[in-house]
């Protein structure tokens, strides 16, 4: 999405050091292994948007090329991907109920709500009341400190699934010490941005799930990796995404088809976000909530040439 938001990145930014940088790094590193170029893209400091996109574009490459899905290179097999779907800020409450109800009649297994202060308690509070069963959980996107304790008391009532990434990402000892105090779990979003970030979550017991997003940590090579690290340091997981064009949520599809994942993804039906998505076939969800991967190697999604075409904004050339 354009601007900066989420994180430093930017589309912009992205642009610059994928044509400046790491695409000319990849033609001059000669003769290597797919799977382990993430290496060489370690010592290039930041950017793991950029990083993410090639790091994928080389796991499809290969899996093409080796004639198996992407889900087997990562150790998965393929399956049914539950989804569950992400829900805004609105102005008023009902506007969320009537939401909530159009994406539960489409099949959507859990809801996630945004909160911010001052649009916490009451809106969870009234989707828990006319949704008393549905799997739900909160996402406050860093927007609280320690000293908003008793806001996150009185939604630990509310039997929700996880209260995702509460305080800011490096609030480690803080988080560890509202988790204590919790029930519900405290899962790690923006904290979890490293090997190293990860790490000190575990030592601190600063959260108890990790939402691990491919464009975060700088790829499926690293996302892969964190997986298993949080598998071992008792951490439950699930895939994470952000509004995002079809060949990263095909690529997180395959990570979520790994049995390490707990929790329905946040990957969501293309048509939730876009008119026209630049994948064929379209990602949809059954009306058990379910994502199914295509048959064939690769994503088994292919990049409709025509549709870039259409939409393209700039181009840059490489030779090899």
């Amino acid at each position: 999405m354009s601007g900066s938001f989420y994180s430093d990145d930017t589309p912009e930014r992205a642009w610059e050091v994928l044509s400046q940088q790491l695409v000319p790094e990849l033609f001059e590193a000669g003769e290597f292994e797919a799977l382990r170029f993430f290496e060489v893209l370690r010592k290039l400091p930041g950017e793991p948007f950029a990083k993410a996109g090639l790091d994928g574009a080389l796991w499809d490459a290969y899996s093409q090329t080796v004639g198996l899905p992407l889900c087997e290179l990562l150790g998965a097999h393929s399956r049914p991907i539950p989804s569950g779907v992400a829900i805004g800020i609105y102005d008023h409450t009902e506007a969320l109920l009537e939401r909530v109800d159009r994406y539960l009649a489409k099949g959507y297994q859990r809801v996630k709500l945004k909160i911010q202060p001052g649009w916490d308690i009451e809106p969870v509070a009234s989707v828990r009341a006319r949704f008393p069963d549905v799997p739900l959980m909160v996402d406050a996107n860093a927007s609280y400190s320690i000293a908003d304790q008793q806001i996150f008391e009185e939604l630990d009532t509310f039997g929700l699934m996880m209260i995702e990434q509460p305080l800011a990402r490096e609030a480690h000892d803080e988080a560890a010490q509202l988790q204590r105090i919790l029930r519900t779990p405290l899962c790690a979003d923006e904290s979890a941005e490293s090997p190293e970030a990860l790490s000190s979550l575990i030592e601190k017991r600063a959260a108890r799930i990790v939402n691990i997003k491919i464009q975060r940590v700088g790829g499926l090579s690293e996302a892969r990796l964190m997986l298993g690290q949080a598998r071992a340091g008792g951490l439950e997981c699930w895939v994470g995404t952000m509004p995002e064009l079809g060949v990263a949520s095909a690529q997180g599809l395959h990570l979520a088809a790994h049995a390490g994942f707990t929790y329905a993804t946040d990957i969501e039906a293309s048509a939730r976000w876009y008119v026209e998505d630049v994948i064929e076939p379209p990602i949809e969800i059954d009306r058990h909530g379910l994502i199914r991967l295509p048959a064939g190697s690769g994503m088994g999604f292919t990049v409709s040439r025509e549709k870039v075409e259409k939409y393209c904004t700039a181009v840059e050339k490489f030779a090899a």
